[in-house]
């Protein structure tokens, strides 16, 4: 069962990519039916915890042996049902979604694809294979955002997500390399084992070995600097956005943390993952609330969201990040998927300015969409109230200020989603796609039903409990905590609703936070010029030492000597006579007197 979980999508992937891919709907049910397959092979083994490696040698030279192997635990088996459950929802919601699209079977073949690279990712036992599997996750990742490559914006934007993603697999893969020599192994029950001697025998190289590694969550998860290419991203379908930049790709550093947590405990690196992980918050709730397009403001706080998770990572507690995790991919797909279904009706308007009055046009989203938003601001009895408290407290004890960091964060939170809620479903339509919106399908809201569920009920302990075992933690939190958690709550979304009811358009504009803080023309400007300088010392070593010493220095000698040699080509039999003679001679004289 652990094997097929990784063969289905594969084969699902093989036979919509080159079979089946000219019939988008046969595609889609393929897939579907794959992955669906897989969701169930995943409640069966959670319900039946069952522990197990399964492996094989793949590679064996002397000492050395290479395995595909498998980990089943908790964390693992969590983690499965998190990436199935979201990635069937998204496929269902796909159907209805792309039902128009001309390359239908392509994009579901790619879906196929990145379905298997995340399961790789997540039962892999060791770096190689999901060193991997990780990059075929970016490879899928590319495909997806750049679905419609006909447009240039995707196009610009996949190719961002690749190379972004790549400085960050780069310093993964030397941070691999490292322990591997400091501890002996590349497989993580092994690794844990030696760690502690790996970290007291090498000091501070083992501490720059784990920020090495934790330069591949940086990439993956989109942690600051390394962020730029999340929001870009949403230029891919939106369904893409909900399963790739909401609940799997971009939980895929946190998940790696998570797993390799023994490393983080044994060096003062994880202080360094908590500080990037709580300024990548921090400045991705303030730009959040100066954007305009509604998918920007998502992927913005779902850059906030994951740094909460390294956060609480750094500081020492990889249990209440993945707890995080696992509600945040409840209902950050919801609202995902939420904005796909209002873009969709809206004639494919992302601008929230040009929306307004959908509460009434679009009843079973508008009440999703707001289940949603209350488990991201953490209202009480919601999914997310659980899992940020967690955050809240892991800070709280763990450095104070970044418990203050923290707690700005929670007040941003409910302030722009006030906004996009208040904008988006409140007052008059601003456009005439607004004012002729209407409900989506039933295929596209049943999706949105189920996810509404789960982010109320995921974060409750009989349910988290099921999914991760005593993973998840449920601790009662301090009073201050609390109050901090209901007040920021409390504030934020109050200031967010006097602000922009009945507005039609921002009230406080503030230019630099809307421009990233002109963070992507920075490195735009640095890219250009390391780049020219590099082409400039290129074409300076091919113009003056590759054309004129190697190629035409090269080029010359062979013309002189020809024509040296040409000018004894006379054609005259005198000529040829005469040197005959004296090669004769010379001859005579070699063998008499050398």
């Amino acid at each position: 069962m652990p094997w097929l979980l990784l063969i289905l999508p594969l084969v699902a992937a093989l036979v919509t990519a080159l079979i089946t891919r000219k019939n988008g709907t046969l595609s889609a049910f393929i897939s579907l039916g794959s992955v669906g397959a897989t969701l169930a092979i995943s409640l069966l083994m959670v319900l039946r915890k069952d522990d197990a490696s399964p492996a094989f040698t793949w590679i064996a030279a002397g000492d050395f042996t290479l395995e595909i192997g498998l980990t089943l635990d908790a964390l693992s088996r969590g983690m499965m049902v998190i990436v199935t459950v979201i990635g069937t929802l998204v496929h269902v919601f796909s159907l209805g979604y792309m039902e128009k699209d001309e390359s239908k079977g392509r994009y579901f073949a790619c879906l196929s694809l990145f379905m298997f690279s995340m399961t790789g990712i997540v039962l892999a036992n060791n770096f190689a294979m999901m060193f991997i599997f990780w990059e075929l996750v970016g490879v899928s990742s590319y495909l997806l955002i750049g679905h419609w490559f006909t447009k240039n914006d995707p196009v610009e934007a996949a190719k961002k997500a690749f190379l972004t993603n790549r400085i960050g697999d780069f310093g993964f893969m030397i941070g691999i390399l490292m322990l591997w020599g400091m501890t002996g192994s590349i497989v993580f029950s092994e690794m844990e084992g030696g760690a502690a001697e790996a970290a007291a025998g090498h000091g501070k190289m083992f501490g720059i070995a784990v920020l090495c590694l934790f330069c591949g969550a940086v990439g993956k998860s989109a942690q600051m600097p390394l962020h730029v290419w999340l929001p870009d991203a949403m230029e891919g379908p939106t369904p893409v956005s909900a399963l790739i930049h909401a609940a799997t790709m971009v939980a895929a550093g946190v998940y790696m943390l998570a797993r390799v947590s023994f490393l983080l405990s044994l060096t003062d690196a994880a202080q360094v993952i908590a500080w990037v992980g709580a300024i990548t918050a921090l400045f991705a709730a303030v730009v959040a609330t100066q954007q305009n397009d509604i998918k920007k403001i998502l992927a913005y706080s779902t850059l906030s969201q994951l740094g909460y998770m390294v956060m609480a990572a750094g500081l020492g507690d990889t249990n209440v990040a993945m707890f995080h995790l696992y509600t945040h991919a409840a209902f950050k797909a919801l609202l995902f998927l939420g904005a796909g279904a209002i873009i969709y009706a809206c004639h494919h308007e992302q601008d929230i300015w040009q929306m307004g009055g959908l509460a009434k046009k679009m009843p079973v989203t508008f009440l999703t969409f707001a289940i949603g938003t209350a488990a991201l601001v953490a209202v009480p009895f919601t999914s997310g109230f659980f899992s940020k408290e967690m955050i809240l407290l892991t800070a709280y004890e763990g450095n104070k200020t970044l418990f203050v960091i923290a707690a700005i964060v929670a007040f941003l939170t409910p302030f722009y989603m006030m906004r996009l809620f208040t904008v988006v479903f409140f007052g008059e339509g601003r456009s005439h796609h607004a004012k002729d919106a209407k409900e989506v399908e039933s295929v596209m809201k049943l999706p949105l039903l189920v996810l509404a569920a789960l982010s109320v009920i995921a974060g409750y302990g009989f349910v988290a409990g099921l999914v991760f075992g005593d993973l998840v933690p449920h601790e009662q939190v301090p009073s201050i905590v609390l109050v901090t958690s209901l007040g920021t709550l409390a504030a934020g979304a109050l200031l967010g609703f006097i602000l922009y009811k009945g507005k039609t358009q921002e009230v406080t504009p503030i230019g630099f936070i809307r421009e990233k803080f002109f963070l992507d023309e920075l490195y735009i400007v640095l890219v250009r010029l390391f780049q020219d300088a590099v082409g400039l010392l290129a074409k300076m070593l091919d113009t003056h030492v590759v054309d004129n010493i190697a190629s035409k220095g090269t080029a010359s000698t062979v013309a002189g000597l020809g024509s040296l040699f040409r000018r004894i080509q006379v054609g005259n039999l005198q000529a040829y006579a005469f040197l005959f003679g004296v090669g004769v001679i010379l001859v005579v004289y070699l063998l008499v007197f050398a």
